[in-house]
């Protein structure tokens, strides 16, 4: 992730604000933030036939894509002022519970710790109805 300059007063948690809105991907998968708290944050993947893989499965992929975004949110989320604007995923390790179904799922990803510069995150992704879809384990680099 690079965010644009100008940002040097701003906390991390503003900064992610304005950026995930912005970025390309984001927005063509249609992800969106439902609440964000310091090394908290959800976000929702809503579905729609172009991420379906066979059937009305949702494509593992666009699961993965959610865990990796929502874990990125949550390492930003926290009131510090970055030294720079970059960050990383390091890490992703997905486990698949069950398919996503023809419906709307949602990620909530937590810190686990924070170190220096990596932030460790376990990430839990549900369907709307409350089915437990995958977990993800993420290592995210700050700067």
């Amino acid at each position: 992730m690079i965010i644009m300059p100008g940002n040097a007063s701003q906390t991390r948690a503003d900064i992610i604000r304005k950026f995930l809105p912005t970025s390309p991907y984001v927005g063509h998968l249609g992800i969106q933030l439902i609440d964000m708290q310091p090394d908290v944050a959800t976000l929702t993947l809503p579905f729609t036939d172009s991420l379906i893989t066979i059937g009305t499965t949702m494509h593992g992929g666009a699961i993965a894509s959610l865990i990796d975004t929502a874990a990125m949110v949550a390492a930003w989320s926290d009131d510090t002022v970055p030294e720079n604007l970059r960050g990383t995923t390091v890490s992703l390790a997905v486990t698949y519970l069950v398919p996503a179904e023809h419906e709307d799922i949602q990620a909530t990803a937590r810190v686990l710790q924070r170190g220096r510069n990596m932030v460790f995150l376990d990430v839990e992704v549900k369907s709307i109805s409350g089915k437990s879809i995958a977990r993800g384990l993420v290592t995210y680099k700050l700067g």
